[in-house]
């Protein structure tokens, strides 16, 4: 494996989407501070945001809070270019986004630079504009230490952006309990992927985006019963960070008492026995049985679809979706529905009504599921 998963001995990142706000919707600096202070005196030294984090206010509360405060050797910053967001229209803007960022954060050069968000919507813009190319050239100049590229998409597209740049020396990845056997995230395929082609995971999403902090009543008696007293957001960063082959687990804090409970948790670290993988699987299995739709995904009828729909896949995400924001169930819907057909492409032949065991009305259903589609 790389010598990059030896950069982070304490595993855990200051992950800086979630910054706390004060009322008038500025970032709390002072409180962010404080959590610097807490995270560095752990042993933490890796922080990850981004140029589109909260309109570029994430990298500069990391220059107020870290930049400025603390000696340059004494931490790693993350930060990641995106080709279709932020303004972002051509290749002039998107080379752009790195110079601005390493004003914003004041760190003088970055220690690992990601292509941000890959998916099959955006990775075009990423050849077009030439950024593979130009983060190469960034570290040759010395201004990036290591370079990699956020995914969020399917397998199949991993292992072409592998293939096709070897030379990428790391990933970031959507892995949690949760979404580890999610066909709308595939974070096990995905994650086995990376480590067949040597490349360290950095981990976002481990708590699934608050999801897993505070999840369903079915999950929570499951890990209470487990006699742990473990919080819940300590199990899913417990689940994450005890894979191999990591580079970092990011945990996206908002606060005080959410930082002192990571670090807990990552105070001389304990992963997961097989015991404690029972309780999780028990929960994963809760968790799917969680469904608005009763649909046991046996496909069936899905070769019959005159339309080529993968109906379970997108009643998946449907029953998937409570908890989660917008963008990441449509996204999850996107990576399911790529060429092949949509709820909105249902013609109502009713073939798939004709065969489902469990005799669901499939044609009222896609219809409910339209709303997982863009706007």
């Amino acid at each position: 494996m790389s010598e990059l998963t030896n950069l982070n001995p304490f595993r855990l990142g200051f992950g800086l989407m979630r910054l706390p706000k004060l009322e008038d919707g500025s970032i709390d600096i002072p409180q962010v501070c404080e959590m610097t202070d807490r995270f560095i005196k752990a042993g933490g030294i890796y922080f990850d945001t981004a140029f589109v984090y909260d309109g570029g206010k994430s990298e500069e509360a990391f220059r107020k809070a870290v930049a400025e405060r603390y000696p340059r050797e004494s931490y790693t910053l993350a930060t990641k270019l995106h080709a279709t967001a932020g303004g972002c229209h051509d290749a002039e803007s998107a080379r752009q986004e790195f110079y601005t960022s390493l004003e914003r954060t004041g760190a003088g050069y970055i220690d690992f630079y990601l292509l941000h968000a890959l998916q099959r919507s955006n990775v075009e813009k990423y050849d077009e504009y030439g950024l593979w190319d130009f983060v190469k050239e960034q570290k040759e100049k010395g201004l990036i230490r290591h370079w990699g590229f956020s995914f969020h998409a399917d397998p199949e597209l991993l292992e072409e952006l592998l293939d096709a740049h070897p030379d990428a020396e790391f990933v970031q990845l959507q892995i949690n309990y949760a979404d580890w056997e999610n066909p709308g995230v595939a974070s096990r395929r995905n994650f086995e992927i990376c480590r067949a082609h040597g490349k360290p995971v950095v981990i976002m999403e481990p708590v699934k985006g608050g999801v897993l902090a505070d999840p369903i009543p079915e999950v929570k008696k499951i890990l209470d019963d487990s006699g742990r007293g473990w919080s819940y957001a300590s199990w899913a960063l417990r689940f994450a960070a005890g894979v191999d082959n990591l580079l970092a687990v990011l945990s996206g804090m908002s606060n005080l008492s959410q930082m002192d409970d990571n670090l807990k948790t990552m105070d001389h670290f304990e992963g997961l026995s097989e015991e404690d993988m029972q309780v999780i699987r028990k929960a994963q299995e809760a968790l799917n049985n969680d469904k608005s739709i009763p649909c046991t995904s046996c496909h069936y009828y899905t070769a019959g679809c005159p339309m080529g729909i993968p109906i379970p896949e997108i009643f998946n995400v449907e029953n998937r979706k409570k908890g989660s924001v917008r963008f990441r169930t449509v996204r999850e819907y996107t990576i399911v529905t790529q060429g092949k057909g949509k709820a909105s492409d249902c013609i109502g032949c009713g073939q798939c009504e004709g065969v489902c065991p469990q005799h669901l009305p499939i044609i009222e259903l896609l219809e409910t599921c339209r709303n997982l589609e863009e706007d």
